[in-house]
């Protein structure tokens, strides 16, 4: 008998597995990854201690069109589609139970610990719009929900699974000490659809693509966001990481900026929409030096480059006064 865990990574999800482990089933993990969610080296950590496979699968293009853009239930309070998000992963999750020989799906919701999306109605709502109802197993607070089909059948014995609910996070701890399970992350949501500011870039690039793609995204986590025209965006880097993250993230049509010799941010300019960047360089250049350490200077030297660092030009501009600064998005 195989068990799908849909898998965070966390310590909730971490015990189900351990839960289900210890009633002789078979667990592989599925994680999955969109723009907005996954991807971190400490969910496979937590894999291996484990022991289980675990399968990693990008979502972002089908993830953006049947869930981001128009959830039944619809949103949070940001962008967050909350109960379509979990009912989207369990149906990716149940499609590969054939392929992977599972019978079943457990993942480690615990009843009441989220109050809007994981009360018993959002749970009972996730489950229905899955298409894998009675297959979906909550081994944290299985003894307080419905009876599943593996309990019917006889797969898993309904009496080892727990009857946690709440916030509270004592009982987990308790279990995590039995089971030996010491690297787990704190009880954050880790989606940036809750974020309020990574939101507020988001909307604003969904106003100008109706579909935008997920390499399109990752910048909108990254530096100081101006627009210089509408569908021209700005990024500027905030410190050596995100100078690092903005140079790795740029595509063959973006152009680089960086005060030559002082330091300073890197500036990311790319043109969202068919816009020539090329009549605001300067422009840009002001901004990227105001945010360097020839901020109080007349004049810096801004080199333009590609991605692959081949330098275009480099221009002399003045840099911005603080009130001369456009607005940060």
């Amino acid at each position: 008998m195989k068990a799908i865990s849909l898998f965070s990574g966390g310590l909730d999800s971490q015990l189900s597995v351990r839960i289900i482990q210890d009633q002789g089933i078979d667990v592989v993990a599925v994680h999955f990854e969109s723009p907005f969610f996954g991807g971190t080296d400490r969910i496979k950590r937590a894999a291996r201690r484990l022991g289980i496979e675990l399968l990693v699968r990008p979502v972002g293009d089908e993830y953006i069109e049947k869930v981001l853009k128009n959830p039944v239930y619809g949103y949070g309070k940001n962008l967050n589609p909350c109960i379509d998000c979990h009912a989207f992963m369990f149906r990716k999750a149940g499609d590969l139970m054939p392929e992977l020989g599972a019978s079943f799906i457990i993942t480690g919701e615990v009843l009441g610990q989220r109050p809007m999306s994981q009360n018993r109605n959002a749970l009972n709502a996730v489950d229905k719009l899955s298409g894998y109802k009675g297959y979906i197993v909550r081994p944290l607070s299985g003894k307080l929900l419905d009876v599943t089909i593996p309990e019917k059948e006889g797969w898993i014995d309904r009496d080892k699974l727990l009857d946690i609910s709440g916030r509270s996070r004592t009982r987990q701890m308790q279990l995590a000490e039995k089971y030996g399970i010491k690297d787990y992350p704190s009880p954050a949501g880790g989606c940036l659809l809750t974020e309020q500011n990574y939101v507020r870039r988001l909307k604003h690039i969904m106003n100008l693509i109706e579909s935008p793609r997920p390499e399109q995204l990752g910048i909108l986590r990254v530096g100081r966001h101006f627009y210089l025209e509408e569908g021209l965006l700005l990024a500027v880097g905030r410190n050596h990481a995100e100078n690092e993250r903005l140079e790795a993230l740029a595509n063959s049509s973006d152009l680089l900026l960086k005060v030559t010799d002082r330091p300073g941010p890197v500036g990311l300019l790319r043109a969202i929409l068919p816009v020539d960047p090329e009549p605001y360089v300067d422009y840009a250049g002001s901004i990227v030096a105001r945010y360097s350490d020839a901020k109080n200077e007349n004049t810096a030297r801004v080199k333009v480059y590609t991605p692959d660092g081949q330098i275009i030009k480099t221009i002399e501009v003045v840099p911005l006064s603080p009130e001369q600064v456009p607005t940060t998005i």
